[in-house]
């Protein structure tokens, strides 16, 4: 009996959608706090879209583990995909990639609840993001069988070149804000 690959190809592909997903969602986050082009960018246009990538890399996340499970190159129970170091392919890899999606839930989930748990907690919970990524690039970088090929490697590197450089300016450059409008006289 033959192996089919299909699962094992849809656990890679939706891997790297759910990474690439993530680290669209940083850069619009952060582009939504540090406003590097002033003005012209609308801020609630910015929030759907980090929203909808943050969504978007979630579900990705989802297809990318069920499509494990399903698969029997590696053995990945359902239980692994919420417990960190229950898979014994590359299980440190593994269990930063699981600490990774359990955040992005949890940081996802906080937008339902930001009035309940208040600002200054949304906030401090949404800096979190940083590890996410971090874990998520680390999980691709040594637990993703494509990661050697330069295709994969350049999405890694793009990804994690694109959002230290907003970051960086994110901290070091004071957000634009919109110039006053010169009052109108009314003489």
């Amino acid at each position: 009996m033959t192996h089919d690959p299909t699962f094992w190809l849809l656990a890679r592909a939706a891997g790297m959608t759910a990474y690439v997903a993530l680290s669209l969602s940083v850069l619009a986050g952060l582009v939504l706090k540090s406003r590097p082009l002033g003005t012209r960018l609308r801020p609630p246009v910015v929030l759907g879209i980090h929203r909808t990538l943050a969504l978007s890399g979630l579900l990705a996340l989802v297809l990318h583990g069920v499509a494990l499970v399903l698969d029997s190159t590696v053995h990945v129970s359902p239980l692994a995909l919420l417990i960190p170091g229950l898979v014994d392919y590359r299980p440190a890899q593994t269990a930063l990639g699981v600490v990774a999606g359990n955040l992005m839930l949890v940081i996802y989930a906080s937008f339902a609840v930001r009035r309940r748990i208040g600002m200054r907690a949304w906030r401090l919970l949404h800096w979190a993001t940083y590890a996410v990524f971090a874990a998520a690039t680390v999980h691709g970088l040594f637990a993703g069988t494509d990661s050697s090929r330069p295709w994969a490697l350049g999405i890694y590197l793009s990804g994690l070149f694109a959002v230290v450089l907003a970051a960086t300016w994110r901290f070091l450059v004071p957000p634009r804000t919109a110039r006053p409008r010169p009052q109108r006289s009314t003489a």
